[in-house]
């Protein structure tokens, strides 16, 4: 008599059920995982974004900004995002140089656009839209809600 090597069906099926047991129970921890990582960039470039935003008025308040690259009533906050990336000219400085304070608008994690919302110094602090006179705070488009239970829109 010849041994027969392997395994039985019964085997192969009992194996192949455990093993999705375990995947169907790893699945939602890896969307949660993949999620916290997102929100944690979020975070991170909010930060960036309003840090650029703070050196900019910094700037502006010391008169290194010339009063000619600010438009009329904007508080010393940059005009949009992309005057953060092109940079302004330093008043007072005969060589031409720039003041920059991004390297690039960045993306959005949650929505994976550069498109954010903006709020100007003179906007209501529950304002929707953006009232076009400067960029006094960023924040998400994404209407969604973090794993904290707030809504993406309203995170500082």
């Amino acid at each position: 008599m010849r041994s027969r090597r392997g395994f039985t069906f019964v085997e192969l099926l009992v194996v192949t059920t455990i093993v999705l047991i375990l995947a169907s129970a790893v699945q939602p921890l890896a969307k949660i995982t993949i999620q916290r990582a997102r929100e944690a960039e979020l975070r991170r470039v909010l930060r960036e974004m309003r840090t650029a935003i703070d050196k900019f008025k910094d700037a502006a308040d010391a008169g290194m900004i010339p009063t000619t690259e600010l438009k009329a009533n904007n508080e010393g906050y940059p005009p949009d995002l992309e005057t953060l990336v092109d940079g302004v000219s330093v008043a007072n400085d005969a060589t031409g140089r720039k003041l920059k304070f991004l390297r690039k608008i960045p993306i959005d994690p949650t929505t994976g656009s550069d498109d954010w919302g903006l709020r100007a110094y003179q906007d209501k602090a529950d304002s929707t839209s953006w009232g076009g006179q400067n960029v006094f705070d960023v924040h998400s488009k994404n209407q969604g809600t973090g794993l904290d239970g707030t809504k993406y829109r309203d995170w500082n």
